[in-house]
C-alpha cells in the first residue's frame, strides 16, 4: 500500500511539475510575444517619427527654397526694355513743414542711381509730374514746388533710350497725359519698375493699376518715400509704418513685386 501511495504521490508531483513547467513556458512565451510586439511597435513608431521628420525637413527645405526664389525672382527676369517710371519726384515734397516727417532718406540717391543705369543701358524712362488741383499744395502748377527736383531735371533727356513725360492731377500715372498705357503698349513694353513719391499714394496707385492692366510691375521700395499719415479713429501711422503697409499690400496682394534698388541696378547692368 505504501509503495502504491508513494508511486501515486510521485506521479501527482511529476504531473504538477509538468503543468507548472507548461504554464511557465506559456508565460515566458507570452512575455516574449509581448516584448516582440512592443519592439515592433517601437520600431514602427521610430520609423514613423523618422519619416515625419524627414517629410517636415523636406517641406522646410522646399519652403526655404521657395522663399529664396521669391526673394530673387523679382529681379532675375528684368526685361531689356523694362520701363523705369519715376513718380512725382518734385521739389514741393521737400517742404516738410507742409508734409511732415518722412522716411527713407536714401531714396533720392537711389532714384538717381536707377535713372543713371536706365539711361546708360538705353532702357525707356517715364517721368511723371503731379499737377495738383489743391489750392494750397506745393505741387500746384505755377508754384516752385511743381518742378522736378534738381537731380531729376538735370538727368532728363540724358539717356540713349526712349523718354516720356506724363502729367497728372490724380494718384495714378495711368490717368495722365499722354496715355501711359497706350504708349507702353505701342512700344511693346510689358514690365515696369516704379520709384518716386509717395510710396503709399501715387506709387502704390500706379503699381496697382499697372498690375490690373496686365503689366509686370516691380517697386524699388527704398527708392520711394512717404510721410506720417493721420487716419480715422485717431489712428496714425509713421512714414515707415505706412510704407511697410503699402509694400505688404502690393507684394502680398499680387499687384507688384517689391524689391530693392541694389538688386534692380545689379540686374539692369
Amino acid at each position: 500500500m505504501e509503495t502504491t501511495e508513494t508511486t501515486g504521490t510521485r506521479e501527482n508531483t511529476e504531473a504538477a511539475q509538468a503543468m507548472e513547467t507548461t504554464e511557465a513556458m506559456g508565460t515566458k512565451k507570452a512575455e516574449e510575444t509581448k516584448e516582440a510586439e512592443e519592439a515592433a511597435a517601437s520600431t514602427e513608431a521610430a520609423a514613423s517619427t523618422e519619416a515625419a521628420a524627414s517629410t517636415e525637413a523636406a517641406a522646410s527645405t522646399q519652403a526655404t527654397a521657395s522663399t529664396q526664389a521669391t526673394a530673387t525672382a523679382g529681379v532675375a527676369d528684368l526685361a531689356a526694355n523694362a520701363a523705369l517710371v519715376v513718380v512725382d519726384v518734385q521739389r514741393g515734397f521737400d517742404e516738410l513743414g507742409f508734409w511732415g516727417p518722412r522716411n527713407h532718406p536714401e531714396a533720392d540717391g537711389n532714384i538717381a542711381s536707377l535713372i543713371d543705369v536706365w539711361q546708360a543701358t538705353g532702357r525707356p524712362v517715364v517721368f511723371v509730374r503731379h499737377d495738383s488741383a489743391e489750392p494750397d499744395s506745393p505741387l500746384r502748377p505755377g508754384r516752385p514746388g511743381n518742378g522736378f527736383k534738381d537731380y531729376v531735371e538735370q538727368r532728363r533727356g540724358g539717356g540713349a533710350g526712349p523718354e516720356l513725360l506724363v502729367t497728372k492731377s490724380v494718384n495714378s500715372a495711368f490717368y495722365g497725359t499722354p496715355d501711359l498705357h497706350a504708349w507702353l503698349r505701342a512700344a511693346g513694353i510689358g514690365q515696369l519698375v516704379l520709384a518716386g513719391i509717395q510710396t503709399n499714394m501715387c506709387v502704390e496707385t500706379t503699381a496697382r493699376m499697372g498690375g490690373n492692366l496686365g503689366h509686370d510691375v516691380l517697386v524699388a521700395f527704398d527708392a520711394t518715400y512717404t510721410f506720417d499719415l493721420q487716419g480715422p479713429f485717431g489712428w496714425r501711422l509713421t512714414a515707415d509704418e505706412a510704407a511697410r503697409a503699402s509694400a505688404v499690400s502690393l507684394h502680398g496682394g499680387g499687384f507688384a513685386r517689391v524689391v530693392t534698388t541694389e538688386d534692380v541696378v545689379r540686374a539692369a547692368k
